[in-house]
């Protein structure tokens, strides 16, 4: 099996017997990043060189008889919006091109206690703020799959580094859909936490009430392997849940009989591309046939959640953006730009009925899950777009703004708080990958990861491998 080939999960198995070593699979990953990376723009900062000397290090640790953690000589990559110690991290902007902080962010110091290499920073929507890592100063990211669409975002190159196997892991960071957007237009797996559950200390916010950080691999299994190493309270984050952690792994090969799925008839299925309402439809009968139960269930009050999403996520990082907007409003890229100053135009009464409508809907989803194990519906309801589009058409022919398109179904788990899994469950007919999400009850993302495993130990959309082409 090639290297490349390898899910994170078989990676970290094969240097434990020392089948595999770490420094061939840094060079491995190098190597892609050198063939693929000027096309695909999925790095903002390649670490080559200390990527290497780590991936030395851990290499002479394990012949020594030592071992870091779950993750030892597993290269990583990071959203470039988590602080990483002598490193530039820039937030996909120019405001912070220069930025090196001295310190890691929570989740950069708990990925490198378990051995984890870091091989770079990754491409991302300016400051987040976006779904399509359209980006004006480091580079519009490409999608793997067809490098003339686009690869979401705002965890754009988190998404593609490891569909075109730059990396075995990465970490992304999630406000109204920014990991399972990605995850599912690049056909990788990607969990969005239950808020407070991951540390945001060292991360650029966008929007303080929403925004969680997660993995994206290629499987549940690999996702649950680096979320085992950084989940948990930290007393540096003041929004950190004091909730307990669970061994996430030991949970996986559980079986999915009489497991309750819900689904909302008149919203999951509604405004859909054709291929994924029959993607995820397919996926709900795999389900069937090992022994779930379809529920349907009604939500009163689910149609209002885009609305009030993109409220809360404008007035928020118009707040945390004021001084540099009006400092250095030069140094945005327009769209971004634009959605600030838009953020700044919202009245209070507006940004606290959004807040009381989040309320509303978690309080029917929280009574909801008296009848269910989990949601299952789209990612979002269309596949990859050109890169640079700003409408999409999905239905009748009509041109919709992109941004509201995006976060039909990944808004929910936003506004309410509740953890979220992007699966792989189909392509369309010209190759595009297609997403469901998996959305489960407060601090169960121990049930979302064996909800995914159940269903890619019985499918093999999460094998596939782009055919990527050498940048010229």
């Amino acid at each position: 099996m090639e290297l490349m080939d390898l899910t994170l999960a078989q990676a970290a198995q094969n240097i434990q017997n020392k089948k595999v070593s770490p420094v061939e699979l840094v060079q491995a990953c190098l190597q892609r990043i050198e063939q693929y990376d000027d096309q695909l723009k999925t790095f903002i900062t390649v670490q080559a060189e200390s990527a290497m000397q780590v991936a030395k290090a851990s290499e002479a640790m394990l012949m020594a008889g030592h071992k870091l953690g779950l993750l030892h000589g597993i290269p990583i990559g990071l959203k470039d919006n988590l602080a990483v110690n002598e490193c530039r991290t820039t937030a996909g902007s120019k405001v912070l091109a220069n930025w090196v902080p001295n310190y890691d962010a929570t989740v950069s110091a708990r990925l490198r206690s378990a051995g984890a290499i870091f091989m770079g920073k990754l491409n991302m929507h300016e400051f987040a703020w976006g779904g399509t890592s359209d980006n004006p100063h480091y580079g519009a990211v490409r999608n793997p799959w067809n490098p003339s669409r686009f690869a979401a975002g705002s965890s754009g190159g988190s998404g593609a580094a490891v569909a075109a196997g730059m990396c075995l892991g990465a970490i992304g960071t999630d406000t109204g859909g920014s990991i399972r957007l990605p995850a599912a237009i690049n056909g990788i797996t990607g969990l969005r936490p239950t808020y407070g559950r991951v540390s945001n200390h060292g991360v650029i916010p966008l929007a303080w009430s929403m925004d969680t950080v997660g993995p994206m691999a290629r499987t549940a299994e690999d996702c649950a392997m680096m979320f085992q190493t950084f989940a948990g309270y930290d007393r540096n984050d003041p929004v950190s849940a004091r909730a307990s952690t669970e061994d996430y792994l030991a949970q996986l090969s559980r079986s999915v009989k009489g497991l309750r799925i819900g689904v909302v008839p008149n919203y999951f299925f509604h405004h859909l591309q054709q291929p994924v309402h029959d993607a995820v439809k397919q996926a709900l009968q795999v389900y069937e046939s090992l022994g779930a139960e379809i529920v349907e269930v009604d939500i009163k009050n689910i149609h209002g959640n885009i609305s009030a999403q993109l409220t809360i996520e404008s007035a928020e990082p118009s707040t945390y953006h004021q001084r540099w907007l009006r400092e250095r409003p030069n140094d945005y890229g327009e769209d971004v730009r634009l959605l600030l100053e838009m953020g700044e135009m919202l009245l209070a009464t507006q940004y606290l009925q959004a807040q009381r409508y989040r309320s509303l809907l978690k309080a029917e989803f929280m009574d909801a899950f008296r009848k269910v194990d989990v949601f299952i519906c789209p990612t979002l309801p269309f596949t990859a777009t050109e890169v640079g589009a700003m409408k999409v058409v999905i239905e009748n022919g009509i041109e919709e703004d992109m941004l509201a398109a995006i976060m039909q179904f990944t808004g929910v788990p936003s506004l309410t708080g509740l953890p979220s899994l992007n699966v792989p469950c189909g392509f369309d007919p010209d190759g595009m990958p297609i997403g469901m999400q998996i959305i489960g009850k407060p601090f169960d993302e121990a049930k979302l990861f064996n909800v995914g495993a159940a269903y890619q130990e019985v499918t093999d959309h999460h094998r596939r491998r782009p055919e990527l082409e050498v940048s010229a």
